[in-house]
């Protein structure tokens, strides 16, 4: 099998210098320098630097370089900007002034509507040759990149397939079974997860069960809804919507049986959380993995396993990349996006940080499927997570989802869980503000 590389490999690393991709289709490695007559007249071309901007961890560090090698014209810069919290407001500014952002940019699905909606500052990379790239991808990906009157803004990058992230070692400490299959087998339903934080709980673990109330909201209302925050026609239903509900309170009702250990995602108490074994759970969508390695770090390495998640399979996250119509190298730019999302780009991002394929050669390559993570006990990640997606009808996320999580409801339910608030009036204030962003 296909081994993922350790912490060490998290930001530069990937699979060996010979994963090539050969295949003469669309989505392959067909960049600029094929469409050249001769390597020597790519060579001569004017020099291209290209601005890459993306939030997190993309892990494209080795796909840069073999984009790099193939087009010796071209270099790219790639620019992390912090968090999704930090760069997604910079880019509707940069975005809204005609400057500012990148060549290409990362589009999390959080945000991606906004400009489906309004698209005029991106590209339709249907006129740069992307009709290549139809069948490429799952169904459903691909549409969400193409706006109402057909223009594509998009390509899709990951996926967020969903998994249980557990700490192993705490359940053999709580008496808990801590083989992979075993566990799955504890929590069929969140019910059961409820039932087994109660034990874990009670078995006098110096640990909590999750990390946070607010990490079960999204893969529940994933799970178990077609819509979030707002309706198909942009109507905010956050208060209405039943299932939503119910994932605030059963992630507050964890709060209040001392199941949780009240941290905020992504920030630093967070890390500190990882590196202390503050909690012995954590809902994973694929992407997870990495950033689970990145801060829990090389001390707890065999520590970490991937079981089934309650309610069964799911998606969370899993982003886009768009071309700016401010670029001055737009064919330049498609090239690159489209070679970072082609199956070959996406598996090189999985080896490097876990990132879920979106293509359909990607989910099918061994690279992917026959994959297991040292760092996770070597889980069969690929194995686990390949059959949530493949099905999924996904869910709809409004233009403003990702402002009204992560700026509205999830500090509201934080000062619940914190006790500052009660449940209720929590609730009842992020309704009032999120309707307040209509």
């Amino acid at each position: 099998m296909i081994v993922l590389g350790t912490a060490a490999l998290l930001v530069a690393a990937c699979g060996g210098d010979d994963d090539t991709n050969t295949g003469d289709g669309p989505g392959t490695n067909d960049t600029v320098a094929e469409d050249d007559d001769t390597p020597q007249e790519n060579e001569q071309a004017e020099a291209v630097t290209l601005v890459l901007q993306t939030f997190g961890d993309f892990g494209y560090d080795a796909a840069i370089e073999e984009f790099e090698e193939l087009n010796p014209h071209i270099t790219v810069d790639h620019q992390r900007m912090g968090e999704l919290r930090d760069f997604a407001p910079q880019l509707a500014q940069w975005i809204a002034a005609g400057s500012g952002a990148g060549d290409v940019v990362g589009l999390e699905e959080g945000i991606l509507l906004q400009y489906i909606e309004n698209p005029d500052g991106f590209l339709d990379l249907f006129e740069y040759g992307a009709e290549e790239l139809e069948g490429v991808y799952l169904d459903w990906k691909w549409e969400r990149g193409i706006t109402e009157d057909g223009r594509l803004i998009g390509l899709g990058t990951d996926v967020g397939g969903l998994a249980m992230c557990y700490r192993a070692d705490l359940f053999e400490e709580a008496g808990l079974p801590s083989d992979r299959e075993e566990v799955s087998a504890l929590w069929p339903t969140w019910d059961d997860y409820l039932e087994a934080g109660r034990q874990f709980r009670d078995s006098g673990a110096d640990a909590a069960w999750l990390d946070s109330a607010t990490g079960v909201v999204q893969p529940y209302v994933m799970q178990n809804s077609d819509v979030f925050f707002y309706d198909t026609d942009g109507q905010f239903i956050g208060d209405t919507n039943p299932v939503f509900r119910e994932a605030w309170d059963f992630g507050l009702n964890l709060a209040e049986e001392d199941l949780t250990a009240g941290l905020i995602t992504w920030s630093d108490e967070w890390t500190a959380g990882f590196q202390a074994s503050d909690f012995a759970t954590r809902p994973c969508p694929s992407w997870m993995t990495g950033a689970i390695e990145d801060r829990a770090g090389d001390a707890h390495a065999g520590a970490w396993d991937v079981a089934s998640i309650p309610g069964g399979a799911g998606n969370w996250g899993g982003s886009y990349l768009g071309v700016p119509a401010q670029t001055e190298h737009p064919q330049e730019a498609y090239e690159l996006a489209k070679f970072l999302t082609s199956p070959d780009g996406q598996l090189h991002a999985f080896e490097a940080m876990g990132g879920m394929p979106s293509s359909l050669e990607g989910l099918s390559d061994p690279r992917f499927t026959e994959t297991t993570n040292p760092y996770f006990r070597d889980a069969p990640v690929g194995e686990i997570m390949a059959a949530t997606v493949t099905e999924l009808e996904p869910i709809h996320l409004g233009a403003l989802h990702q402002q009204t999580w992560e700026n509205v409801f999830e500090p509201a339910m934080q000062r619940a869980e914190a006790g500052t608030e009660s449940s209720d009036d929590a609730f009842q204030s992020a309704v009032g503000e999120a309707e307040t962003l209509q």
